[in-house]
């Protein structure tokens, strides 16, 4: 099975987090580090913590690149199809309104978003 839940929300929560949570798996962080962490990246650039220059920010201080998901099938390559795609290596995907982890071919999110429509992607290649 490619999905695997994960929730390191450390009270079980699972709405208006999934960049921290996503981030903290695909950093091998807590989940409290990594939203200090954005806090602080957050206050720096005064913005919200969970808005996607502040976390792209953050992903951008570790060494993650962003690449743009291919336009060749746009309705039909899924997140489940991205984890097949990539048996090895950590990858954070954006979909619509969302972010998950995706590391050596499985995609770690509260919930199965492996049909959800990955728009772009951050690794360290």
């Amino acid at each position: 099975m490619m999905y695997v839940h994960l929730n390191l929300n450390r009270d079980n929560k699972f709405v208006g987090d999934c960049v921290v949570r996503a981030i903290a798996k695909l950093l091998n962080q807590s989940w409290e580090r990594t939203y200090i962490d954005l806090v602080i990246q957050g206050y720096i650039m005064a913005d919200m913590p969970s808005s996607d220059a502040v976390w792209q920010a953050y992903l951008r201080r570790h060494g993650f690149n962003r690449y743009v998901i291919p336009n060749t099938c746009p309705d039909c390559y899924t997140v489940a199809d991205f984890a097949a795609d990539h048996p090895a290596g950590k990858y954070l995907l954006f979909v619509d309104k969302h972010v998950v982890t995706v590391e050596d071919g499985k995609y770690f999110d509260s919930w199965d978003s492996g049909y959800r429509i990955p728009i772009y992607y951050f690794s360290q290649e």
